[in-house]
């Protein structure tokens, strides 16, 4: 029987994974010795996976890149004006016309625009936490956090997995790119008690599940990826006599009599990703045409989103490219909100956004991969008087998606007369994290087990199946 979340069943990753039930799919040469199954029932299930994908995007998207706005941007500033409010509701931004009939945004986003007709704008986002950390967590994760509705938690064991660990978890890969990668820098907040957020590695999965972590400007002269190409001295055979030597320790037959079951694999794939040109070729962002580059914009933002786009053209399954730090509160505009909104925020967020979707586009690849941009919370509909602000606002706020079929030219729910609710069809963080994931090819309804042996829901909310053509 199907249930809510167009699944056919509540099977566990590997069972997903062996099933093919993703558009690349793993039902390829050897697919049946690895699933044990007689090839009448595996034809039936590969037709039952590509009729699900094409009728609701389940596993459509072979990566994704999530677009993190950390700070909250304001809602009415952005994708969901509201010009006929009063003034110090609306703000000083206008409105523009994008390729879409009837759907007006920001002055300040004249690039999406003009890329409306592949997006979904989602304008009833919602939930109760006003905190930054607990909200950044939700996101990334999909989850409560083990601390809600506080600044003061920072990250800890008792974590969700973020996204990424979840799909390297469900959905390993086979080669030698990571399977989520998180950049230019891990999220913090100098206001907040906790510091850095929680939710931006492997939590209770354990530390082998965390992201591939960059730090860094893309844009500088001299950006390199720490952690990528042979150290000093150490030449290519002699990395090739220490993979051999790590897979005969892995051997139970080998040299040390080990139990394979004593490593856990991390190891051998990160002595293959040091030896792999290809790895390394991914991560050189400096690679790309100079057109292309500044296309996105000569920017941390515009170089990490075309980094992102080399590193899932490459294999890599989720891309997290968090807005950085910037020593600015980032989109955390309680004061000034309208100037750091058109002179330092909406500009290079614009451009890159935009660049990419195009970029994706061009190559083929947007409609392999699901793209998302949100924040942990939005802004207060009214102004605060005297610094032109606007405070934190958990309640109603934006987001938007595009490629992996994702219907563009769409608006998803919507607000009441001021932003400050959903007035239909609300949208937790939960159900963005489900369709994520729904779209990644894993049932939000997966359980996997903790350190203890717990069996634990991958994800409760609901994915969003109308937005999918």
């Amino acid at each position: 029987m199907t249930d809510e979340r167009g699944s056919t069943g509540r099977l566990g990753c590997d069972g997903f994974r062996r099933l093919g039930m993703s558009r690349r799919g793993v039902l390829r040469a050897g697919a049946l010795t690895m699933t044990g199954l007689g090839l009448p029932e595996l034809f039936r299930r590969r037709a039952a996976a590509q009729t699900a994908a094409k009728n609701n995007g389940f596993g459509r998207a072979r990566s994704c890149i999530l677009i993190f706005q950390w700070g909250g941007p304001s809602q009415l500033d952005t994708w969901d004006p509201k010009p006929d409010a009063p003034a110090d509701i609306r703000g000083e931004f206008g409105t523009i016309e994008t390729r879409t009939p009837g759907v007006r945004i920001s002055e300040h986003f004249p690039l999406l625009a003009a890329q409306s007709h592949r997006l979904s704008i989602i304008r009833s986002m919602s939930h109760d936490d006003p905190a930054h950390l607990s909200t950044a967590h939700r996101l990334l994760t999909g989850h409560l956090a083990p601390t809600p509705y506080s600044d003061a938690a920072g990250p800890s064991s008792n974590d969700w997995p973020h996204l990424g660990a979840i799909l390297a978890k469900c959905r390993p890969s086979k080669g030698v790119m990571p399977q989520a990668v998180t950049m230019p820098w891990s999220v913090a907040h100098p206001a907040a008690p906790g510091g850095r957020a929680p939710g931006q590695h492997g939590g209770w999965l354990g530390k082998g599940f965390d992201p591939f972590g960059i730090e860094g400007d893309p844009n500088a002269p001299d950006f390199q990826v720490s952690g990528l190409g042979l150290p000093e001295g150490l030449t290519a055979e002699r990395m090739v006599d220490r993979r051999v030597l790590f897979d005969a320790l892995r051997d139970p037959g080998g040299l040390s009599g080990r139990s394979a079951g004593a490593w856990d694999g991390f190891q051998g794939r990160a002595l293959d990703a040091l030896a792999s040109s290809q790895a390394r070729a991914a991560f050189q962002v400096e690679r790309e045409d100079p057109k292309i580059r500044d296309r996105y914009g000569r920017h941390i933002h515009g170089q990490s989103l075309l980094l992102a786009r080399r590193l899932v053209e490459a294999g890599v399954g989720l891309v997290t490219v968090n807005w950085h730090n910037d020593g600015l509160n980032f989109w955390d505009t309680h004061g000034d909100n309208f100037n750091n909104l058109k002179n330092r925020l909406m500009p290079p967020a614009d451009r890159g956004f935009a660049a990419l979707l195009e970029d994706l586009d061009a190559r083929g690849m947007l409609d392999e991969t699901l793209v998302v941009w949100a924040g942990e919370f939005g802004r207060t509909p009214r102004i605060t008087k005297g610094n032109a602000g606007r405070e934190h606002w958990p309640r109603c706020y934006s987001a938007a998606l595009a490629g992996s079929g994702v219907a563009g030219g769409t608006v998803y729910g919507a607000s009441d007369r001021w932003a400050a609710y959903p007035a239909r069809d609300p949208v937790s963080p939960d159900d963005l994290g489900a369709t994520i994931l729904h779209a990644l090819g894993v049932n939000p309804a997966t359980e996997v087990h903790d350190a203890v042996g717990r069996p634990l829901q991958v994800n409760t909310g609901s994915p969003l199946l109308s937005v999918f053509a």
